[in-house]
């Protein structure tokens, strides 16, 4: 048997009448099992052709064997207290390797779950912050909502009502400059016709509106009486503005009555 390291000394070596003790129980054992070795392999059975009844027999075989092993009571490995205190030192020291293993597995696992915690907890805190400005936040509106009386609701509609209003005006503003400068109001035009040589003057109606009007008229019919959008052709109506707005497709003709118009619905 080797020497084993206790404590980190040098166990004490076995005195020769232990060894030779032991050694003398080493070649009983081994004879004693060579002797079952060979009365095993002389009352081994014949190859059976039946495969399966030869393993039930192998089954029945151990089974009764282990139950006769179960009433046999454990005896000792020697009788020689310098060789039990030997076998048990080795046991002993085995079993500390195995249960510094174990320690060491649970002291990297208990670190590994302290890292895990920690990064829990900061997150948890993290979330706790979210939490609380997001709460901060809702109660500051709820109190703003609170103070929110209807004068100061109605006020704020007035406002953007009238934001709403100016802007329109600019945009008509806008409107106007440009059909002022593209589409101005008509005027005489004197004609010379070459072969007869005579000057012809077209008269132009003076009760003529701009195309920023006939605009105008047809959006506010559309706005006061969307039920009957249609405006009626008349002649303050210059026919090539309507026929400009028709062909455009700003404006549509009445199916049933080609002197009236309407604006384009544009949504």
């Amino acid at each position: 048997m080797d020497e084993v390291k206790d404590g980190g000394q040098a166990a004490p070596p076995l005195s020769e009448a232990a060894r030779s003790e032991l050694l003398e129980m080493c070649e009983d054992q081994f004879a004693q099992l060579e002797k079952l070795q060979n009365e095993i392999i002389l009352c081994e059975p014949d190859f059976c052709e039946n495969p399966q009844e030869q393993s039930v027999n192998r089954l029945l075989a151990t089974e009764a064997e282990l139950k006769q092993w179960l009433t046999v009571e454990p005896k000792l490995l020697a009788e020689n207290s310098e060789i039990l205190l030997q076998a048990g030192k080795e046991e002993m020291v085995k079993l500390c390797s195995e249960l510094e293993m174990v320690v060491s597995c649970c002291e990297a696992r208990r670190d590994n779950l302290r890292e895990t915690k920690t990064l829990e907890e900061k997150w948890l805190e993290e979330k706790k912050k979210v939490l609380f400005a997001a709460t901060e936040h809702a109660e500051r509106l709820q109190i703003e909502k609170q103070k929110l009386s209807d004068h100061n609701v109605l006020q704020d509609i007035k406002e953007k009502i009238l934001k709403i209003k100016v802007y329109q005006e600019k945009l008509m503003e806008s409107l106007g400059e440009i059909l002022e400068k593209h589409a101005p109001l008509p005027q005489n035009v004197s004609i010379t016709n070459k072969k007869k040589k005579k000057n012809t003057t077209h008269v132009i109606n003076e009760d003529l509106i701009s195309l920023n009007e006939i605009l105008e008229v047809l959006m506010n019919k559309v706005l006061n009486s969307p039920h009957d959008p249609y405006v009626t052709i008349d002649d303050t109506f210059w026919p090539p503005y309507v026929e400009m707005l028709l062909r455009y497709g700003i404006a549509v003709r009445h199916q049933e009555n080609n002197f009236k118009i309407r604006l384009e619905t544009f949504f």
